[in-house]
């Protein structure tokens, strides 16, 4: 896997452009070719949402239009007919069917798009399509809200390229996450497969990343296929995969008030899906974020949130362990617990484990052979700051 410069304009077929105007930003896309998407599971679905969603029947996008600011959620009939006419600007500068326009927003729910400042964003930001490196990064800018810094990559293996944007920071709970999520590549794919594909990636990535336990209303991953590369589904898969694993991450090192990052790995499942349960319950504890945050070891935390995780354990066999870096750089591994029993002795290590900004627990259930990982940060005052004056 060989990682690439450029952002999602590394892909041949993508141009790219974005403006901001305070608070408020507009990204375009354009890129033509086979698309699918995934969205949020929250019964309170954005209306551009819908919109994208209905779209993506005909397996194919010429674009995105991307707006932060408003999140179009909760505005009924009206939020339906302002995000069709955000897909109809960019339609009508690209030549193209309405139908083949993704849209998606983020920023505030409840409120109303203020489309004048729409158009007047899209105006500037229409002449700037390109498909240089910067205009990656000036979509990105674009929609971000929260965000303390663009999230990007691009990725070239066995011959295909594939590419991603996204923003999100905080509303952060597996079912994909709050995010908006722009993914590309030039392999030669049919939409129902690349939904196919999509939705594996996205499993192990979006859906194992948690900052705060709020799942989004306007959570919108997309890929696009300009199908200018041959190559095997196989390689696409895991180029795919290691995409939105990477993003997953930045995510989690962005989420609001974060000042640390850890993951959760769960070994020795009876199944996938009880490994993910655990890695989720544990990335997703406020207990264990708060340890993580105070540099606390308090791994009695990890192993409450194994046993409420409704994964099948038993607390007898499980080895439970830390790793990461030392504040002055050294490579720091330590065991807190070894098939049920408590090792004496390793506190001092694990204290010296949780300064540092990059965490990973470690946690071997032994009863099976199935694997998870999960992407989580700490729970900071910051956090608070944050959310508390979001509109205000």
């Amino acid at each position: 896997m060989q990682r690439i410069e450029g952002g999602i304009c590394a892909v041949p077929g993508v141009r790219a452009a974005g403006v901001r105007q305070g608070k408020y930003g507009l990204a375009l896309i354009a890129a033509s070719g086979a698309a699918a998407g995934m969205f949020t599971t929250n019964r309170v679905r954005a209306a551009p949402l819908d919109v994208t969603a209905k779209h993506l029947a005909g397996g194919y996008l010429d674009g995105v239009i991307a707006n932060s600011g408003c999140a179009n959620a909760y505005t009924g009939p009206r939020g339906l007919e302002d995000a069709r006419a955000m897909a109809r600007l960019l339609a009508g500068f690209l030549a193209t069917e309405e139908k083949k326009i993704g849209v998606a927003s983020t920023g505030v729910i409840g409120r109303y798009m203020d489309l004048p400042l729409i158009s007047q964003l899209f105006e500037q930001a229409k002449v700037r399509l390109r498909s240089d490196g910067e205009a990656s990064q000036e979509a990105e800018r674009a929609i971000m809200t929260t965000d303390t810094r663009v999230k990007e990559i691009a990725v070239e293996h066995e011959g295909m390229r594939v590419a991603g944007i996204v923003k999100g920071a905080g509303m952060i709970e597996p079912n994909v996450a709050t995010m908006l999520c722009f993914l590309y590549t030039d392999a030669d794919f049919p939409a129902e497969k690349l939904h196919e594909c999509l939705a594996d990636a996205v499993k192990d990535s979006f859906n194992m990343l948690t900052v705060d336990g709020d799942t989004s209303t306007n959570d919108t991953v997309l890929l696009t296929a300009t199908g200018k590369a041959k190559g095997r589904e196989a390689d696409f898969r895991e180029a795919l995969r290691y995409v939105c694993m990477e993003l997953a991450r930045m995510m989690a090192r962005d989420g609001e008030g974060a000042s640390k990052y850890f993951e959760t790995v769960v070994r020795g499942a009876q199944s996938v899906e009880d490994a993910r349960l655990a890695a989720k319950a544990v990335a997703g504890s406020s207990l264990v974020k708060t340890a993580v945050y105070g540099a606390d070891p308090n791994w009695g935390r990890i192993i409450c949130a194994v046993g409420y995780s409704g994964a099948e354990m038993d607390p007898a066999k499980i080895t439970l362990g830390l790793e990461g870096m030392s504040p002055d750089g050294r490579s720091l591994k330590v065991s807190l617990v070894e098939k049920g029993r408590i090792v004496d002795g390793a506190l001092d290590q694990a204290k010296e484990i949780m300064k540092g900004d990059t965490i990973t627990i470690n946690i071997d259930l032994a009863l099976g052979s199935a694997e998870a990982r999960g992407f989580g940060c700490d729970l900071t005052h910051e956090y608070v700051n944050v959310n508390a004056n979001y509109t205000t």
